[in-house]
């Protein structure tokens, strides 16, 4: 059946959809950047039953015609929804990670001006974290394996034992320079409940950004006197399963980092829910330093993503900026906790964006290439 788009009232809605859905899900796949090194992280057998299945790179002609027909009108062909198809199943926990996750309504994060932060690089390893390892809670077997794999990713990267809590280890890498140092910092475990949870945005986009941050600045000229970098991976952010109240279960990383490093930090940058496919918005965490906060709205401006940073703020959370506010330390979190798929075993791929974490990292280059120079 053919349609005439220039008698629908709403033509210019579904073609401006369209072309968002071939910019975001297919020019990706179908443009692989053969010039980088490999960034896909080995797995091993017994993983395998966690692993969501691969993507194809260049999706078949028929598949392209599907899913733009899907996406632009109620049904193609008899012009009628399926009413089969009306209500969404509720994913397994053997599914979870391949279900696709129902999308919030929302704008796509605004391109970035600049071009200092790999966004490809960092979806990649954002990708690789949730496909290769799966559900990768502290302590666990699929995390350990994982550190080592992001240890040697970090420029001079080296492992810190978390006092009290055997197994548990914080990641650390550096660029050398003045201290204090500017902290660049995220989570890399995932929630241990529910199983199978795979921490697409909850873990694994923080912690590709965090990595993609450090190799940039590691290969960037120093200015003089410039300010140390240290790019953090916290373990043991999330509380383990049925301890409560998660002050006391959890940030068990980050407690101990702060512990024996807080006096020589000068801010914390921490990274957390950055990579919500649309809809992304970041108001000030009200935990967050204002002063700090502000220079990262400037820098988010000056990179032409200045309003994915609005100017409020709202409720505080206990995340792992808070052991280093608590010890008179400046720091913010660039956290967008509403999410919908928060906590759940929907917060996978689907949920979320390259494009997104693009814009994130760029604003946060910025901003650390001005703290580092000490403005």
């Amino acid at each position: 059946m053919a349609w005439d788009f220039s008698t629908n009232p709403e033509s210019q809605t579904q073609l401006d959809r369209m072309d968002d859905v071939v910019r975001e899900e297919i020019s990706p796949l179908a443009t692989p950047d053969l010039d980088r090194e490999p960034i896909a992280l080995a797995g091993t057998a017994e993983q395998t039953e966690r692993r969501r299945p691969r993507r194809r790179r260049r999706p078949a002609a028929g598949v392209l015609v599907v899913l733009l027909c899907a996406w632009a009108l109620p049904a193609c062909g008899s012009g009628a929804p399926d009413q089969a198809t009306q209500e969404p199943a509720v994913p397994s926990q053997a599914t979870a990670a391949a279900a696709p996750a129902p999308q919030p309504r929302g704008r796509l994060a605004p391109r970035a001006t600049t071009n200092h932060f790999d966004g490809a690089r960092a979806f990649a390893l954002l990708r690789a974290q949730v496909e290769d390892y799966g559900w990768r809670p502290a302590g666990s077997a699929p995390l350990r394996r994982l550190a080592l794999r992001l240890r040697a990713l970090l420029p001079r990267g080296r492992f810190e034992n978390v006092p009290g809590h055997p197994g548990l280890r914080n990641i650390v890498g550096s660029v050398p320079g003045r201290m204090p140092a500017i902290v660049v910092a995220a989570h890399y475990d995932v929630e241990a409940v529910p199983a199978g949870f795979v921490g697409a945005n909850d873990g694994a986009a923080g912690t590709a950004a965090v990595v993609t941050l450090a190799r940039a600045f590691d290969r960037a000229r120093r200015p003089p006197d410039a300010r140390a970098l240290r790019f953090v991976l916290f373990d043991g952010e999330e509380e383990p399963a049925g301890c409560e109240p998660f002050a006391e279960c959890g940030l068990r990383g980050s407690k101990a980092y702060a512990k024996r490093h807080a006096g020589e930090t000068r801010a914390l940058v921490l990274l957390d829910y950055i990579a919500e496919r649309r809809g992304l918005s970041f108001p000030r965490e009200g935990g967050s330093d204002a002063e700090l906060w502000g220079k990262l709205r400037s820098a988010a401006r000056a990179v032409g993503v200045g309003r994915l940073f609005p100017n409020r703020t709202s409720g505080a959370i206990l995340d792992d900026h808070t052991p280093f506010r608590q010890r008179g330390v400046p720091a913010i979190d660039v956290i967008d906790f509403d999410y919908p798929q928060r906590d759940t075993l929907a917060d996978n791929m689907s949920a979320v964006a390259q494009r997104s974490i693009d814009a994130v990292g760029e604003a946060v280059h910025r901003l650390v290439t001005r703290l580092r120079a000490g403005r």
